[in-house]
């Protein structure tokens, strides 16, 4: 079962979710709207290898803003720091900015409870874009988990509040 707009604001009230800063502006009938941090990374694609870590350049973001280009992946961070030890939660893109050519978050929309951090964005376009920090990007729903809920959560990439490349390598 989803949230409503209104249920985020009081379970924020009452400690079930973390949302750091907090904005009561920023929610929505189902989500609150989350935004983009300062710091981007842009993954070297001349070979991607799962067997080795990967590289990338860091952009920091600033009010000037960043031309996105087709054919890259970045990653980048949420600003806010987005949580809940009650609730699972889903990270998406915002539909008007999907509607400029920006895909975000396709392939990992999933945050455990338990977690609370700013979240590692993906961000690939079809078309140059210009993105700027704190600018409205995405949305974040939070879910009713059914059954009992695993309280000992972890991964290499829990906790991290920067933009984190993948960890595949260390799997292998």
């Amino acid at each position: 079962m989803i949230l409503t707009g209104e249920k985020i604001k009081q379970e924020v009230q009452e400690g079930n979710i973390s949302i750091n800063p907090f904005d009561e502006s920023m929610i929505n009938p189902n989500s609150y709207n989350y935004r983009l941090g300062y710091d981007l990374y842009q993954i070297d694609n001349s070979i991607l290898d799962p067997f080795s870590k990967s590289k990338y350049k860091k952009i920091v973001l600033t009010e000037e803003g960043f031309t996105l280009q087709p054919n890259q992946l970045y990653l980048s961070s949420t600003f806010e720091e987005i949580g809940s030890d009650v609730y699972a939660i889903t990270l998406i893109g915002r539909s008007s900015v999907g509607r400029l050519g920006l895909f975000l978050q396709i392939s990992a929309p999933l945050g455990h409870v338990g977690t609370n951090h700013c979240w590692t964005l993906e961000l690939k376009v079809v078309q140059p874009l210009v993105i700027y920090p704190k600018m409205k990007i995405g949305q974040v729903s939070f879910w009713k988990v059914d059954g009992e809920k695993n309280s000992s959560y972890s991964s290499s990439y829990w906790n991290i509040s920067k933009p984190e490349i993948s960890k595949i390598f260390e799997e292998i």
